[in-house]
């Protein structure tokens, strides 16, 4: 392995321990011991589920290969995933403001443990199923357990400013430093143990089962708004009007989709854009180095959190900006750098420039989640409070679905182009949001919600 890549590990880990020693009581929130003692659990249980869901990630797409599946109809897989996240994720991750977040997170369990079990078939028709499955769980992932944290919060009369330092260090440890070690041990057990590419599945169901165990004993359940006997179209109706009539969630909302999709369609693109002469690239070690990178994002957004300014919603626009400018570089190099045309060998002095801007776009995805959690516990209702995040994924998915779809069919400048302008799209979207920010929230929500109760006729028995 070159010098190069242990340079850039090396300098990131160097900084974010730096950021985390040199950490004084201003960057720190002052809390309380029962706080902590709930933020310790809650951390306890999302590093579990996070370890079950990047056990799987770097193993899927390999796994099918060797079952001999052809490039096609693993897309076909790939896309039925985000495809069932949209249409039945979306659903039953609704269900949770009704039945409860703390049953939606042990039916996320369950759920991705059963598709954990179907990477055992090679049968085409148990992987669409596992697939359709894993869809599931991922918008239960990304909704429920964030719902359920808030409603907590709040219960307990928590600080609202507390919840920033629960976010951050959430994605600090679940998506850095538990996904570097569960890819670590995902290697491990394929390559050293030599157990197979269905190992790192097995292990995933692992984590979940005992995540779930946790839940079971020692998490208290909460809904959205149980009063109210409403159908499932009537929440989506309602998580719609609350959309239509509050600008500033569904600026939230287009904000989460643009960078998430750009973010989604990266995935798919830094591998040939780091080898596109078949280079001989440590795909593992660049992992762990995107996800140190995040950590370092992570890092800094606990230390712009603990402060009361700069707003949130004030410097994220500078992150768009600096992630969309990260994007561009595969573009810039192509015509300022000459490219090479021997097959193989090492990586390029182009791809070391684009390494550099793609860890710069990771550090900018870990100031994203922690910041975009915190704005979302701000604007969103607590009504219907999956209901909406949800929604927010509908345009995702659908946007990753025709990414997928058409990945052949457009050079990769096109695209990474593409993903620049959507980041660019974002700052302003951002920029507006920042000026309407101080208005009274959810005050459209409260209004509908009136009128609805006065529109319904009484039940005189």
């Amino acid at each position: 392995m070159e010098v190069f890549y242990y340079l850039v590990f090396g300098f990131l880990a160097a900084v974010v321990a730096g950021l985390e020693l040199s950490k004084n009581n201003k960057d720190r929130i002052n809390t309380s011991q029962p706080f902590n003692s709930f933020k310790n659990s809650y951390l306890l249980v999302y590093s579990l589920m996070m370890a079950g869901d990047w056990l799987q990630g770097p193993y899927v797409y390999f796994l099918y290969s060797q079952y001999g599946f052809s490039k096609g109809e693993i897309g076909q897989l790939f896309i039925a995933g985000f495809g069932s996240s949209m249409l039945f994720g979306t659903i039953v991750g609704s269900l949770a403001d009704k039945q409860g977040r703390r049953r939606a997170c042990v039916t996320y369990c369950i759920t991705y443990i059963l598709s954990c079990i179907t990477k055992h078939s090679p049968q085409y028709k148990v992987l669409m199923l596992g697939r359709v499955l894993g869809g599931i769980a991922t918008s239960l992932l990304f909704s429920a357990f964030e719902s359920w944290l808030v409603a907590e919060h709040f219960k307990r009369g928590f600080d609202q400013q507390w919840l920033s330092l629960t976010f951050s260090k959430a994605i600090f440890l679940g998506n850095g430093l538990v996904a570097i070690v569960a890819g670590l041990f995902g290697n491990f057990l394929v390559d050293s143990m030599n157990l197979g590419p269905v190992a790192p599945f097995d292990a995933a169901a692992c984590f979940l089962a005992i995540g779930m165990a946790v839940i079971l004993s020692s998490w208290t359940e909460n809904y959205g708004d149980p009063s109210e006997n409403k159908d499932l179209l009537t929440q989506f109706k309602g998580a719609a009007v609350a959309i239509a009539s509050d600008e500033k969630i569904a600026l939230l909302g287009a904000i989460q989709s643009l960078f998430e999709g750009s973010m989604y369609t990266f995935v798919f693109l830094w591998t040939p854009a780091l080898s596109p002469n078949e280079e001989e690239i440590p795909h593992g070690f660049i992992f762990a180095t995107f996800m140190l990178a995040s950590m370092l994002g992570s890092s800094i957004a606990s230390r712009l959190m603990a402060h009361s300014s700069p707003k949130v919603e004030s410097y994220m626009q500078i992150v768009f900006v600096v992630s969309a400018a990260s994007l561009l570089l595969p573009i810039v190099t192509t015509f300022l750098v000459p490219a090479a045309n021997v097959k193989g060998g090492s990586i390029s002095f182009s791809g070391c420039i684009q390494l550099l801007g793609f860890c710069t776009f990771e550090a900018c995805v870990g100031i994203f989640w922690p910041s975009i959690m915190k704005m979302r516990s701000q604007y969103i209702p607590e009504e219907a409070r999956s209901t909406i995040m949800n929604f927010f994924r509908i345009p995702l998915n659908i946007f990753v679905c025709i990414v997928l779809y058409n990945v052949n069919a457009f050079p990769i400048t096109v695209m990474f182009g593409m993903c620049s302008i959507f980041l660019f799209v974002a700052s302003i979207l951002q920029r507006r949001l920042l000026v309407i920010a101080d208005k009274p929230k959810s005050e459209d929500w409260n209004a509908m919600k009136e009128r609805d109760a006065e529109a319904e006729p009484l039940n005189v028995a």
